[in-house]
Formats: structure tokens, sequence, C-alpha cells
């Protein structure tokens, strides 16, 4: 792999602010950010610090008040609407808490939408043995709303897995799992990541998750700091 896209995901000198009632405030203070390629890294601080505000402006999904957010080289905040939207499906990968799946599709067919979407053959055997690692085989011909909240995330993030995305941001990826999964799906995470070159994002309250990372994050107040080792 080239130097050139060696780094995934840049953000120079970001902010955000806004108005409320009056009052000016600083969801993301001056921020710098590098991620690279095979690269997994957590963001954790108390609610309302600024952790999602700084996953969506990362993702493309709002824009920065100033800064710059390059995505594999590419400045996304100089694009326009339908250039986004292109680069947001063609290098990023969302696992929010609302699962994103499409809700009259089954399991299967949310995977086998991408393959449409991308123009590709479908991997059936990668597609098995995503649903058998996330233990949701079972659950495969199923709609979203047959499944529980831990089934639903599970089908989510085999679907970011399964996509073609270079940058997966998460957002509490684990919330609705129990310990034993948790584990398991941030252990699939962190190898997927590794070994195929992704660069992961993951807000998380559970430091348990930490030792997973290759770096920890703290935000307080809107203001991101590394942790240091």
């Amino acid at each position: 792999m080239s130097k050139q896209h060696d780094v995934i995901l840049e953000m120079k000198n970001v902010t955000r602010t806004f108005t409320q009632a009056g009052q000016k405030i600083n969801a993301l203070k001056k921020t710098d950010f590098t991620i690279k390629a095979g690269e997994m890294v957590a963001v954790i601080g108390p609610s309302g610090s600024g952790k999602t505000t700084f996953l969506t402006i990362a993702g493309g999904l709002q824009n920065p008040t100033h800064g710059t957010v390059i995505i594999r080289g590419k400045n996304i905040t100089k694009l326009s609407q339908k250039q986004l939207s292109a680069t947001r499906l063609n290098e990023v990968g969302f696992i929010l808490q609302a699962s994103n799946l499409v809700p009259f599709l089954t399991v299967e067919k949310q995977l086998k939408l991408l393959d449409k979407v991308y123009r590709r053959p479908t991997d059936t055997k990668g597609m098995t043995t995503l649903f058998k690692t996330l233990q949701i085989e079972k659950n495969r011909t199923k709609y979203p709303s047959d499944l529980s909240g831990g089934e639903r995330q599970r089908a989510a993030i085999a679907k970011v897995l399964y996509g073609n995305s270079n940058l997966i941001l998460a957002d509490e990826p684990t919330a609705s799992l129990d310990t034993t999964r948790a584990f398991e799906v941030i252990s699939l995470l962190a190898k997927e990541t590794h070994e195929r070159k992704k660069a992961t994002i993951i807000v998380t309250h559970d430091e348990r998750l930490l030792k997973y990372c290759d770096a920890v994050y703290e935000m307080h107040d809107g203001e991101l700091k590394k942790r240091k080792k």
C-alpha cells in the first residue's frame, strides 16, 4: 500500500459550534486527528462530551464549522452533496445504535443489496462465515422487526464488514450485547481491521473493550485528547 493511501482519515483544525437558546455551544473544539489503514481506535468520554459529533463529522454526515476532513486523500468538506453521498457509500461504513438496517429486507438481502450497489458477485462463503461468526445464521431469512436488539446490532455489523468500506465508524457497537458477545464482536472488528487494512473508530463507554484497540482517545467538553499508554 502506498504511503499516500496509508492514512485513511485526517481531520485538520476541525471545529463544530452551534447556537442554542442564544448561547454558543462548542460541540467540538479544535481537533486534529489521523487514523491509518490497519488501525482500530476507541473514543471514550461522558455523554454529551462530543463523541457522536466527532464521529458524524468524520463520516461526512455533518459538516464542520471550520477545518478540513480528508478521507483517503480527498477533502470531503469541498464536495457537493452528490459527491459526498458517493464518498460515504464507497468509503465509509457506519455501525449505529439504531442498527441502520432496511426494514423490508431480510438479513441476507441486506448484504446482497451491497453486491448490487458495488456491482459485484455475491460472496456466499464470506457471507456465511460472517453470519456464523456473529451467530446470526439462523436469522438470515428474517426481517429486522423479527430480531432482538442484539441480533439487529450483529446484523448491522455483518453488513458493514461485508461492505467495501475503508473507514468503519461504530457508535456504541456493543451497547445491546451481553459481555461474551461484546468481546466476540470487538475481537472480530479488530481482526477484520488489521487483516483487511481498514481504519475503525469505536465510540464506547465500555473500557473493558479498550484492550482490543491500538489507541484510545478521550473526549471531554468537546476536546479530544489521546490517552497516554
